[in-house]
C-alpha cells in the first residue's frame, strides 16, 4: 500500500515513517519543510490549502495525518479545522483510507480511567478545538463517506519526541545536561505516558486491519500509570546521575506564562497534572494482543536513541 504522512518529521510521523519503511511500504512523507528520508518520496506541500493538500495525497491508500501545530491557541482556532476539512476532502476525493494521530484534551479532566468510550468534556480552549474537529471526523465516519480511524495517545515520550514532549524538556534533557529535572504542580501524582515507538507500531497494525477502520482506538498504553519522581529516578539511574528534581507550583507557572508565551499557554492544561490521569488502551491491547513497553524499558531506550 501507499502510505502517506501528513505533517512527516516529528514526533509520530517520524517513528512511524521508519516502521512503514522497515516493513517495505511504499512512502510519502508531505511537510511544509519539504522533510525528506532515505527510501521515501517526499513532498513539500501547506494542508491548510486545500488544492496542496490533495495533491499531495494522490494515488494513496492510506493518509496518516500526524500534523502539529504551533502551541498557540489562535493558530489552532484558524488552522485546526481547516486541515481537518481539507484532509477529509482529500480522500474523499481520492478513495484513500484516513488515521488521524489524536490527543486527550477533548476528554477534559476525566475521573477514572479514560476509554474511547469517555465523553467529550473540555476545560479548555484547546480542548474545545479537539473536541470540533474530532466531531468533525467521527460525522463523516458515522455517514460512512470515508474510512476511517481516530488513534489516540496520553502525553508522549520516547524516541524523535524531544521538541513538543514535555517530559524531554524538563526531565530528560536537563538529566542529561547535569541539572535537576522539573515538574509542574506535582510529581507524586499518577500520570500516563504513550511511548512513541509504541504509537507507530500501533498505527502500522491499525493500517492492515480493515476490521479496525470507523472507530476510535487508544494507543497502546503502559499501565498502571507512573508518577513524576518515579520517572525521574528511572531516567537518573539510566544516566547514572543524581534524581534531583524541582516542582513548580501553580501560580510560578502563571508569572512565567507572563513572560514566556508557550509557558502561558500551558497554563490552561494544568489540570492535567492537578490531578491523576490514567489512559486506558485495554481495547488496542486485547484486540491485538500488544504489550505496552514498561517504563524501564522505555526510558532505557529512549536514552539510547538520544545518546546516538
Amino acid at each position: 500500500m501507499k502510505h502517506t504522512i501528513l505533517g512527516a518529521g516529528g514526533s509520530i510521523g517520524n517513528p512511524l515513517a521508519h516502521k512503514l519503511l522497515e516493513s517495505g511500504q511504499d512512502v510519502r512523507l508531505v511537510s511544509r519543510s519539504g522533510f525528506t528520508m532515505p527510501g521515501a518520496e517526499s513532498v513539500k506541500a501547506d494542508i491548510t490549502s486545500y488544492q496542496e493538500t490533495l495533491e499531495s495525497i494522490r494515488q494513496s491508500d492510506i493518509v496518516q495525518l500526524c500534523a502539529g501545530l504551533s502551541y498557540e491557541t489562535k493558530v489552532w482556532q484558524e488552522m485546526w479545522p481547516k486541515i481537518m476539512r481539507n484532509t477529509i476532502d482529500a480522500c474523499k476525493s481520492v478513495g484513500a483510507k484516513l488515521i488521524f494521530f489524536d490527543n486527550v484534551y477533548m476528554y477534559g479532566r476525566v475521573d477514572g480511567k479514560m476509554t474511547e468510550t469517555t465523553p467529550y468534556n473540555p476545560c479548555s480552549k484547546k480542548g474545545e478545538i479537539r473536541a470540533g474537529i474530532a466531531r468533525m471526523l467521527e460525522d463523516e465516519m458515522e455517514k460512512k463517506s470515508i474510512q476511517a480511524i481516530i488513534a489516540r495517545a496520553a502525553d508522549l515520550y520516547g524516541p524523535y519526541a524531544t521538541k513538543t514532549s514535555v517530559l524531554f524538556i524538563m526531565v530528560i534533557d536537563k538529566l542529561m545536561k547535569g541539572k535537576g529535572a522539573q515538574w509542574m504542580v506535582n510529581a507524586g501524582l499518577p500520570h500516563s505516558y504513550t511511548y512513541t515507538m509504541d504509537c507507530a507500531n500501533a498505527m502500522v497494525l491499525l493500517a492492515n486491519s480493515n476490521d479496525a477502520f470507523n472507530q476510535v482506538w487508544h494507543m497502546p498504553t503502559h499501565a498502571p500509570a507512573i508518577d513524576g519522581k518515579t520517572f525521574t529516578e528511572l531516567v537518573a539511574k539510566e544516566l547514572g546521575v543524581p534524581a534531583k528534581y524541582s516542582v513548580l507550583p501553580k501560580f510560578m507557572v502563571k508569572l512565567v506564562g507572563l513572560v514566556d508565551k508557550t509557558v502561558s499557554e500551558i497554563y490552561e492544561m494544568l489540570y492535567q497534572v492537578e490531578y491523576e490521569y490514567h489512559f486506558d488502551s485495554s481495547k488496542f491491547d486485547t484486540h491485538f494482543n500488544y504489550h505496552p513497553r514498561s517504563y524501564e524499558d522505555g526510558i532505557k531506550e529512549t536514552i539510547d536513541f538520544l545518546k546516538k
